[in-house]
C-alpha cells in the first residue's frame, strides 16, 4: 500500500484514527520518503487528500518535528489556502517545528500573523505558540515578545487565559509592566470566574518571578 492508500479518506473512514496511526508508523520508522509523499500531495486535486496529508504531517511533527522541519516553506504557503483545515493544519505543523527552524519560521511571521488574524481559534492558538517558542531564541526575543503582547491585547476572551499562561515563561523585565498592564486591562472583560482565577494566578506569578 502506498502512503495515500493508508489515509482515512482512502479507507472510507470518517474518523482520524487511520491518519493518527499512519503518523505513528512513519515517525517510528523514520520514513522520510513517506513524509515527502505526504507533502507532495498537499495540493492533490482530490479535496479530501490534502486535509488527510496535513493531519498526518502535523501528527508526525508532534513526536518527530525533525522529520517535517525541512518543509517550512510548503507549510508557509498553505497559510494562504482558502481551505480552513489546511490553514490551521499548516499552522500546527509550523508550531511543532518553530525551534527546529527558527530562522525560517521567523521569516514567515508576517504570513503567520495574517493567517491568525483571519483564521480559526486553532490557527490563533498555534500562532501564539510559535511566538512564544521563537521568543526563547535570543535573536528573536524582543521582536516576538512585542508581537506576543499585541496578540494578547486582541485575543478572544475565551483564549486569553491560555495565552497569558503561554506567554508567562518568556516575559522578561523589560516586558513585565506591559504584560501586567494588559492583564489588568482585560481582566474585567472575562465573564467566567474560572478564567479570572487563571489570569490572576499568572498575574501573581509575574509579579513575584525573577526575570531576566
Amino acid at each position: 500500500m502506498t502512503v495515500l492508500d493508508q489515509l482515512a479518506s482512502s479507507l472510507n473512514r470518517r474518523d482520524e484514527v487511520p491518519n493518527q496511526e499512519l503518523a505513528q508508523r512513519i515517525a517510528a520508522a523514520n520514513n522520510k520518503g513517506a513524509v515527502k509523499e505526504l507533502v507532495d500531495n498537499l495540493h492533490n486535486k482530490n479535496k479530501e487528500i490534502p486535509g488527510d496529508c496535513i493531519k498526518v504531517l502535523y501528527e508526525i511533527g508532534a513526536v518527530r518535528p525533525d522529520l517535517i522541519a525541512g518543509y517550512y516553506k510548503e507549510f508557509g504557503e498553505l497559510l494562504q489556502s482558502k481551505t480552513n483545515r489546511l490553514v490551521w493544519g499548516a499552522m500546527t505543523a509550523l508550531d511543532s517545528i518553530a525551534l527546529k527552524e527558527p530562522k525560517h519560521v521567523h521569516a514567515l511571521l508576517p504570513r503567520i500573523l495574517a493567517a491568525a488574524d483571519a483564521g480559526s481559534v486553532i490557527t490563533k492558538d498555534h500562532a501564539v505558540g510559535i511566538l512564544a517558542k521563537l521568543a526563547t531564541v535570543k535573536a528573536y526575543r524582543d521582536d516576538c515578545i512585542s508581537l506576543l503582547l499585541e496578540e494578547l491585547m486582541k485575543s478572544p476572551h475565551n483564549q486569553f487565559p491560555m495565552y497569558v499562561e503561554t506567554a508567562l515563561p518568556v516575559i522578561g523585565e523589560q516586558a513585565r509592566q506591559r504584560f501586567q498592564a494588559i492583564i489588568m486591562k482585560r481582566l474585567p472583560e472575562l465573564e467566567r470566574e474560572s478564567a479570572k482565577k487563571r489570569v490572576m494566578k499568572v498575574l501573581k506569578k509575574v509579579a513575584s518571578k525573577t526575570v531576566s
